[in-house]
């Protein structure tokens, strides 16, 4: 997402063939679209990428489509991911959607596809999904394809290997005594231990919803998503986890009002320009992070990733991810040049060409070879390992209950909620539905 925000399994891929000449593509979600010129296509896009890697990625890809298909043409418009979100869901309210724009899938989909202006794009897309596999499922409502993922991963601790040395940490942490004893270290090496971007929300529930996998057993996680509600105990202890890491004092000041990946005062940015040690993210960071060094350049082995560490105790899989995929939908009234971009950006020759930016990772399992950088391909490792991924939980539950839960681990970040509450919060926005 760059999250590009966050709940139960992977995801990819999406398409359609032909394109119609002189088709006007869709509305500009409140801006009037771009006049069309003679004999062309116009297909309205909207995605999270404003950092210059991922951003210039798109554009090339828009420019190699219209390459071999001269009819269509673009209009892109990069939106920072905070606004994003809610500028869809004002665009599918209106009758002026894009053509294409960002999806995270899972229920949050399912509660878009309600509006009946997402559309369906499974006639078209029977052969990519059946290439992508499990991970197009996400992107799928009542067996419908409502959209194709571009990329899929998990998320976990991004780490800058120079500043563990300088505290004297040899080795990541497996457990969560052996984070503390860390944080502890580089406390006393005055060193920001961990970087959080509160101000976001998000980034807070990555750390409850990881405590939940590691404390609930699948069964117990797969539950919350079908019965939108969740009963079992593990989900409070995961309050009470988040509770004792705080009490540990691991971020930095102000963590509460700091964003997640605008700017260099962003945890991202800390972590690009070594004000903190650690910062639990998705597989996007890497390249976020680059785009936020001063010279733009990759920090190489400066940064390190490992995954959450084990909980002892807990009823959940000690090696079970947290994550999601970035991908993308069309709106109902996109012309059939939208699914059929879509299948592109899933075709195994595009995909090695994103897996090669070290952006994220490659949806297209024919694709995993053209990640390079070393640090990325411990994260594809970990994906490719995992026995169960935990899809977001924000982007698993209905839209409304989501949202509902990620202020509610905020307020626990604050110190003015308690783990009971968090629980109740979904039932609550559940009730009201």
């Amino acid at each position: 997402m760059l999250r590009t925000t966050r709940a139960a399994v992977v995801v990819t891929a999406a398409l359609l063939a032909a394109t119609t000449a002189a088709c006007a593509g869709g509305g500009g979600g409140g801006s009037a679209p771009a006049a069309a010129p003679a004999g062309k296509t116009v297909l309205t896009w909207w995605h999270n990428a404003t950092q210059d890697t991922l951003k210039n990625y798109f554009q090339d890809a828009a420019n190699r489509y219209t390459a071999a298909h001269p009819d269509v043409t673009f209009q892109i418009e990069p939106v920072q991911n905070e606004t994003i979100q809610t500028k869809i869901r004002v665009a599918l309210q209106s009758n002026d959607p894009p053509d294409l724009f960002q999806q995270w899938g899972g229920g949050d989909l399912a509660t878009q596809v309600e509006s009946g202006k997402v559309a369906d794009i499974s006639d078209s897309t029977q052969d990519i999904v059946k290439e992508l596999g499990p991970t197009a499922k996400p992107w799928q409502v009542d067996g419908k394809q409502y959209g194709l993922p571009y990329s899929v991963g998990v998320v976990g601790f991004w780490y800058r290997t120079d500043l563990f040395t300088q505290a004297g940490i040899t080795t990541p942490p497996k457990t969560m005594n052996e984070l503390y004893a860390d944080v502890d270290k580089l406390k006393a090496a005055g060193i920001t231990p961990i970087a959080l971007g509160g101000k976001d929300k998000w980034p807070d529930a990555f750390y409850w919803a990881y405590f939940a996998t590691r404390e609930c057993s699948q069964g117990a996680l797969e539950k919350v998503t079908a019965d939108v509600a969740m009963a079992d105990p593990c989900f409070v202890k995961a309050g009470q986890d988040v509770q004792q890491l705080i009490a540990k004092q691991p971020f930095q000041d102000g963590f509460l009002a700091t964003p997640a990946q605008e700017g260099a005062a962003s945890s991202a940015g800390m972590m690009a320009n070594g004000k903190a040690a650690m910062e639990l993210q998705g597989h996007w960071n890497g390249g976020q992070i680059t785009g936020l060094t001063p010279d733009k350049k990759s920090l190489g082995d400066k940064l390190g990733w490992f995954p959450f560490p084990a909980v002892p105790g807990g009823q959940g899989a000690p090696t079970a991810t947290l994550g999601g995929g970035d991908g993308f939908s069309c709106s109902a009234s996109a012309p059939p040049a939208c699914a059929d971009f879509l299948k592109f950006l899933a075709s195994d020759q595009e995909q090695s060409i994103f897996g090669a930016t070290g952006t994220g990772l490659p949806a297209a399992p024919g694709a995993e070879s053209s990640v390079t950088d070393e640090t990325v391909k411990g994260v594809l490792q970990a994906r490719g390992a995992t026995p169960y991924n935990q899809l977001y939980f924000d982007k698993a539950l209905p839209t409304d209950v989501g949202l509902a839960l990620n202020d509610e681990i905020a307020n626990l970040f604050a110190g003015t909620s308690d783990p009971q509450k968090v629980v109740d919060a979904v039932a609550e926005a559940a009730k009201s539905r």
